[in-house]
């Protein structure tokens, strides 16, 4: 029931449940982009070395890749309201672990890939658990995609304070106060997990082997080209252009001779960028031609990465790289609002399991690729050539898209954002 009148654009806060898991979620992932960060920054500072930078990314998300089916299928048979809490509890242990084994000097690189591993594992579970409970916050569900929208300006103003803190603290107290503070921030979305006042739907006990699941998602996604065109290009943009932002130290160290503040700023325009095309997709109206923006906004995040590269004035790096963000946010937030409003709500968990492989579990490998091609030439060269890789894989799949659309018109289907 709508009891709480907002502005349009914001209109899913109106939802009890949702404004719960807004505002809760908005204060731990503000921990969760400082730990980012500071393991980043404490990789580098430990080696130097743009592999190994390469090297925890892909360890910290591999897992993702290789479970999430798994994980989707798991999340469309069991409760995710339960799965999502156990996930949330898992994490705060693991950047207590953190905090504590840097705080003592028990650490090296190792550990934190074997952390980074575990952290891994938990997201799996977490992001289809997270996904497909979004769909219950909200009562009425022409308001989904503003909620999906909302849920993307929240992630991103969280990238944006947090790289800005943990700016402030790297510089004053160390890596340890960082993971500390992440340890911290899970306590508010675990209270506002547990205030909720949400009601599961009851499903019949399912006797197939999990993996017989995993199937059904994958023969559903042969069946909708829809989804998997928009799925496929997140595939190829998560894996080319994504994983640009694992030089970010390297630029900050090398390219501009700068220190853990010129980092920090690196990493909270990106935010602001990100921001600014999170709060452009929260204003669109129904009726919106998503397929349309997915293709400009993953153009013009792969422009902006190509007049970056060798940009060697900071400020002008600082604007392209904004540019940039700005576009990949909008490309994300536009397909995650495609998939969620096209999917069969049977399938739900196991198509956005295969969107999470795609989104999350590409990266690692993308990160692994440009870490290594960015040690044996350099930074500038790397992320033109993810920019170009964009560009290339944005029109292979622009006559897909087109045809998606079409035939979303001739059948009729798409009334909450295609007409």
């Amino acid at each position: 029931m709508i009891t709480i009148k907002l502005p349009q654009p914001l209109r899913a806060l109106r939802y009890y449940n949702f404004r719960l898991y807004f505002f809760g979620q908005a204060i731990s992932l503000i921990g969760t982009w400082m730990q980012r960060i500071a393991v980043s920054w404490l990789v580098y500072t430990l080696t130097h070395s743009a592999f190994m930078l390469g090297l925890v990314a892909f360890a910290g998300q591999i897992p993702i890749l290789l479970l999430s089916p798994y994980a989707g299928a798991y999340v469309d048979r069991h409760n995710r309201y339960k799965t999502l809490l156990f996930t949330q509890v898992a994490s705060m242990v693991q950047a207590g672990l953190l905090a504590l084994l840097v705080w003592i000097g028990r650490y090296d690189v190792t550990t934190i890939i074997i952390l980074s591993v575990m952290l891994g594992v938990i997201n799996a579970f977490d992001t289809p658990s997270r996904q497909s409970l979004m769909i219950l916050l909200i009562d009425d569900k022409k308001h989904l995609p503003n909620a999906i929208a909302l849920n993307s300006t929240m992630v991103t103003l969280a990238r944006l304070l947090g790289p800005a803190v943990a700016g402030i603290l790297l510089s004053s107290y160390g890596e340890d106060i960082c993971f500390l503070m992440n340890f911290i921030s899970f306590i508010a979305v675990i209270v506002s997990l547990l205030f909720m006042k949400i009601h599961i739907p009851l499903r019949p006990k399912n006797k197939e082997p999990i993996w017989k699941g995993l199937q059904e998602g994958y023969t559903y996604l042969r069946g909708r080209p829809d989804l998997r065109s928009v799925i496929l290009l997140m595939t190829f943009i998560s894996l080319l252009v994504m994983p640009y932002s694992t030089l970010l130290p390297v630029y900050a160290a090398s390219v501009f001779k700068g220190d853990v503040t010129t980092f920090s700023w690196l990493n909270s325009i990106s935010g602001l960028g990100a921001l600014l095309g999170a709060a452009y997709i929260a204003t669109l109206k129904p009726g919106a031609n998503l397929l349309k923006l997915i293709a400009y906004s993953a153009l013009f995040f792969s422009g902006g990465l190509i007049v970056f590269s060798y940009t060697k004035n900071f400020t002008l790096a600082l604007l392209f790289l904004m540019m940039a963000e700005g576009g990949m946010l909008a490309e994300i937030a536009a397909t995650n609002t495609y998939v969620q409003t096209h999917v069969d709500e049977h399938m739900r968990g196991r198509v956005i399991s295969y969107y999470v492989m795609a989104f999350l579990g590409m990266q690692p490998i993308g990160g692994l690729l440009i870490g290594s091609l960015a040690h044996v030439t350099n930074a500038p060269l790397t992320v033109l050539i993810e920019g170009i890789c964009g560009v290339t894989a944005v029109l292979i799949f622009t006559p897909f898209l087109k045809r998606a659309r079409k035939n979303n018109l001739l059948k009729g289907e798409g009334a909450l954002t295609e007409r």
